[in-house]
């Protein structure tokens, strides 16, 4: 127990808890943008793998670390563009087609690798994000080596939150993102269009799922290679549940998740000779399952998702 604790208590783990959890927030960030206007989109995990493969091709193409954030938002944004027009004015299954998604994002993605790249047995390096000193945080007990390994991206998603609470809960342009996920009619009788909010939603919801992929290859990791979003889109559509659709709630699901995944790193090294490592292995996933369904017994869903709507029916 006393190793437990002072794993807990160690400013690395709680530094590798925030890296980890970073492409979780995109995640959770954009499925709960698509949500809110009552669009589902299982497409999250296809579409972080395109925002891995896109943003990582686009900085080895020599686009600059920048560029490849760009590159993967507009990947993201197209993909996500697609599953609205399927879902919204043509009011096709919101599952179908986010599947359909997954597995065209995630199936182009991999082919447009094989073909830049037929003859290359192992990924080819990029120069990733380097964490960022500031210098006022740096001095700061705990939160200074906590913060001070983080780069621009994990940077980015903590004021994505910011971003995203402001403009749900301090805009008109939110107000009337959460009606249309409530009650579109109510939107339509204002003289709003119920398909350009819940189409815009989706679009800028998808380009930040695309953001978690990236994350991945061009600051977890400097390379793109199969397999590597590892069911992390599965898991930002439970955390958005758990968050009861509350952007705060997101970040503070995600970090959960994120402390986890690193705790079971750690204990594996603790106590990995007597336990199997399957079962650390499991034991975000199953931890996760449990808060899932306690927070889902309390959660506020948007009450129009899922439901198609067209114009001038009741």
């Amino acid at each position: 127990m006393m190793d437990i604790f002072n794993i807990l208590i160690s400013e690395s783990f709680w530094a590798a808890s925030l890296r980890i959890s970073t492409p979780l927030i995109f995640g959770v960030l954009g499925a709960l943008l698509c949500e809110k206007s009552g669009v589902l989109n299982l497409g999250i995990e296809g579409i972080f793998v395109a925002g891995a493969m896109s943003g990582w091709l686009a900085v080895w193409l020599g686009a600059g670390l920048l560029g490849g954030v760009m590159v993967a938002a507009l990947t993201g944004a197209l993909f996500g563009l697609i599953h609205a027009i399927l879902t919204i004015p043509l009011g096709l299954s919101q599952h179908v087609s986010g599947l359909g998604v997954t597995l065209f994002a995630t199936s182009i993605s991999y082919f447009i690798y094989r073909t830049a790249l037929p003859n290359v047995t192992s990924p080819p390096r990029i120069e990733p994000f380097r964490p960022i000193d500031l210098p006022i945080i740096s001095d700061l007990p705990f939160f200074g080596p906590v913060f001070g390994q983080q780069t621009a991206m994990t940077w980015l998603a903590l004021l994505m939150v910011l971003v995203v609470w402001y403009v749900l809960y301090r805009t008109p342009l939110g107000t009337a993102i959460q009606a249309v996920g409530d009650n579109p009619n109510s939107v339509d009788a204002q003289g709003l269009s119920v398909y350009a909010l819940r189409v815009g939603a989706v679009v800028a919801g998808s380009s930040l799922m695309a953001l978690g992929g990236a994350f991945l290859t061009m600051s977890a990791f400097d390379a793109f290679f199969f397999g590597m979003v590892n069911g992390r889109g599965w898991i930002c559509i439970a955390l958005v549940i758990f968050a009861s659709w509350r952007p705060g709630k997101a970040l503070l699901g995600a970090l959960l998740f994120g402390a986890f995944d690193a705790l079971q790193v750690r204990l594996q090294t603790e106590v990995g000779s007597f336990v199997p490592g399957q079962v650390f292995l499991m034991a975000p996933y199953l931890l996760s399952i449990v808060a899932l369904i306690v927070a889902a017994r309390r959660a506020d869903y948007p009450r129009a998702l899922l439901v198609p709507w067209f114009k001038g029916e009741r």
